[in-house]
């Protein structure tokens, strides 16, 4: 186990200094960073001067060292458009997005893990049917076009729900996190996006489960399991959901990720105030602090997910476990 968690958490740092090279990286390749922050009449003297205390002068591979040593203790610098520490915008958006994001990815497992075993079960059904016609026509249609059919129907026709924003937010954790959740609007406001953004994860995940189902149901030891005695209902969830189960954890594991990391059209969509949206306001702006912390905080945050999903499959899956105690006594 521990030589398991070891190289994972090897392989993390290995991306992570890579992802960090390239977001550096940015500052050469898009343009000077100080005609970003100056004005047109500034003189020679101060753009130099600027520069020294920017420490831009400095070798790259200083530059480069003191970008990670930042980067680690969550200093990314200052915006260039708002004038603002980074670390400070991403820590007001987070919240928003996670929120957002934690949201849409559990609503697409209850409802399409359910869907996928009711369909994998009742394949020839007309309601196990009508729901696969419907599961193409959830991947098949753009997000942003979801989105604004939504926002058609239900806040413009019938005017039930809000159209755009957060909602009314209050502060928890002693400051630290703003939540739409214990309000009544910003509950609202939810929902909509989170059905928008979820709306593929769920189709997916229920074609995912479907599948599995279908070839977990033609496997010998279903057929010995039948061949015993055991009930309807012990085969399907006991013996073959759970088996099901172990690779759709680690497409749920990277759909998290994806969901955070390109959330970016449905908070444009819904003028959600969270990191997607932040991150397309500095590339309009040409905001080069905020677009490599935006990439770092990204990678981060599927490095993180996938070494837990990679934990999470490795306690599921009792091969690996036999695979590990094999290597462990080999070595």
């Amino acid at each position: 186990m521990i030589r398991y968690v070891s190289g994972r958490l090897a392989q993390s740092l290995l991306v992570m200094f890579l992802v960090a090279a390239v977001a550096f990286s940015l500052f050469g390749f898009v343009g000077d960073p100080i005609r970003q922050m100056i004005t047109e009449d500034a003189s020679q003297a101060e753009i130099e001067r600027l520069r020294e205390v920017m420490g831009l002068n400095d070798p790259v591979t200083v530059q480069f060292w003191r970008y990670i040593s930042g980067a680690v203790h969550g200093d990314f610098g200052v915006s260039y458009f708002h004038k603002r520490p980074v670390g400070a915008l991403i820590a007001e958006r987070l919240p928003a997005t996670f929120e957002l994001a934690g949201l849409s990815v559990l609503l697409s497992i209850l409802i399409g893990i359910p869907l996928g075993v009711y369909t994998g079960l009742h394949r020839f059904g007309r309601g196990a049917r009508a729901l696969m016609a419907l599961s193409l026509v959830g991947i098949s249609i753009p997000t942003f076009l979801i989105g604004i059919m939504l926002i058609y129907l239900f806040s413009v026709i019938l005017g039930w729900l809000p159209s755009f924003g957060r909602g009314e937010t209050v502060t928890v954790l002693g400051g630290f996190w703003r939540t739409g959740f214990l309000t009544t609007s910003g509950l609202q406001s939810l929902i909509l996006p989170s059905i928008t953004l979820a709306l593929f994860q769920t189709t997916m995940i229920m074609r995912l489960v479907r599948a599995e189902m279908l070839d977990v149901m033609r496997t010998d030891y279903i057929k010995f399991a039948r061949a015993r005695g055991l009930g309807t209902q012990a085969i399907n969830f006991r013996h073959a959901l759970k088996n099901t189960l172990m690779p759709v954890v680690t497409v749920i594991g990277l759909q998290l990720g994806n969901v955070i990391a390109f959330a970016i059209i449905t908070e444009s969509v819904f003028q959600w105030p969270g990191m997607g949206r932040l991150f397309l306001q500095a590339i309009q702006q040409v905001d080069i602090p905020v677009m490599s912390a935006y990439l770092i905080m990204i990678a981060f945050f599927f490095v993180v997910i996938n070494l837990i999903t990679d934990l999470a499959y490795y306690a599921i899956d009792p091969r690996l476990r036999s695979n590990a105690l094999k290597g462990t006594a080999h070595a």
